[in-house]
């Protein structure tokens, strides 16, 4: 990131939306929001003197709301560009007209209430869509209890509570009362493979699950996980292996079998019921903490954004792509990779990434082909 944002033939437009694209293949024009932060790009440098003086806390977002944030905040510590944000709809000043604090605290002046959001028009000859993923909500499969019970969370909040800058700084804690999960459940397939939600493999649940509970003994040799599972699709390269070194280094069990129904002890403790379909045996298991590997879906915005692009989706809401020329979409000269097509994990989009960027290329510099060509 740090590399894109020095490099002097690339323009990062953070903090921004894209409003409208009209032209052909070769010569786009680019209409562009880029929103007021109310804080000057130029001058400000993430110092956070403003964060640690003002006074309105709201739930964090990229925490997962695990956590508060202030009004006037970094989105995350490694973000690029390295700038602070007003929170227009939860600041104290936006709201009652009084406050500034982080204005006055701001020694290098780089508050500004008066800025408004800029329009920008750019000249384009190929675009490239890498709109990510969003994360399927739960809370509608009840069996699971996400959302009642405090014990059980999603993968991405699960990332958050075991890495080091998150809110309990690396400690695996429950949320419930703050003790340490030594015992965790890993559930996949939670609305994948599911014909009421996503009809498709989200493909990266098995690595993601088997890499947190190697995570979690990591950070506590005592943890003990257990994995259910239908059957691991772990098609990549070496993911076998890795599957392997989880139950042999990292002593994860692995449960071939369906999670019905998750209860809740009096002490808050998760019980898990389930069918091992080895031994055709209903069973049930008390944990310390469920980790939900919800299904990863189109991102939240792709409808508008194809609405914007002229681009057509598919019956997942992903970018419809071209069978012959897998980066193509349907608009000639835009050009899509990683999990807006569809799921992948970080090595396909990796090279969904590299097909895209060459596509463009041939588009933008003819010469390319010649060069590829020879």
């Amino acid at each position: 990131m740090l590399d894109a944002g020095r490099h002097p033939n690339i323009d990062i437009l953070a903090y921004s939306e894209l409003e409208r694209v009209e032209g052909e293949a070769g010569a786009f024009t680019v209409t562009v929001r880029k929103k007021a932060r109310f804080v000057k790009e130029e001058v400000c440098n993430a110092c956070g003197d403003c964060a640690a003086k003002c006074p309105r806390k709201v739930p964090d977002e990229f925490d997962m709301k695990l956590r508060d944030r202030r009004a006037i905040y970094l989105y995350f510590a490694q973000g690029i560009p390295a700038v602070m944000t007003i929170d227009k709809d939860n600041c104290t000043f936006f709201e009652k007209g009084k406050c500034r604090l982080c204005e006055r605290v701001c020694q290098k002046g780089a508050i500004d209430f008066e800025q408004k959001d800029e329009i920008v028009e750019l000249s384009v000859g190929a675009i490239v869509v890498a709109s990510g993923l969003d994360v399927f909500d739960p809370t509608p499969l009840t069996q699971y209890g996400y959302g009642r019970i405090k014990n059980v969370i999603t993968g991405l909040e699960y990332e958050r509570l075991i890495n080091a800058t998150g809110p309990t700084g690396g400690h695996l804690y429950r949320p419930s009362d703050n003790t340490l999960a030594k015992k965790v459940a890993y559930l996949q397939c939670v609305g994948s493979r599911d014909l009421n939600y996503c009809k498709y493999c989200s493909s990266v649940c098995c690595m993601y699950s088997i890499k947190d509970a190697m995570l979690a003994r990591e950070h506590d040799p005592d943890a003990v996980s257990h994995i259910f599972h239908t059957d691991f699709r772990n098609v990549g390269k070496w993911f076998q292996d890795y599957e392997i070194k989880g139950r042999e280094i990292y002593g994860i069990n692995y449960v071939r079998g369906r999670v019905a129904e998750i209860e809740e002890d009096k002490s808050g403790n998760p019980v898990v019921w389930y069918e091992d379909t080895r031994k055709r045996e209903v069973k049930s298991l008390t944990v310390d903490l469920v980790v939900l590997a919800a299904a990863a879906i189109a991102a939240k915005s792709s409808d508008k954004l194809a609405e914007i692009l002229g681009i057509k989706l598919d019956e997942n809401r992903f970018v419809k792509v071209n069978d012959r020329e897998p980066a193509d979409t349907s608009r000639p000269g835009i050009f899509a990779c990683g999990f807006c097509n569809g799921p992948c994990d970080i090595p396909e989009a990796v090279s969904q990434a590299s097909a895209a960027a060459m596509r463009a290329a041939e588009l933008v510099l003819p010469e390319v082909k010649v060069a590829v060509g020879s």
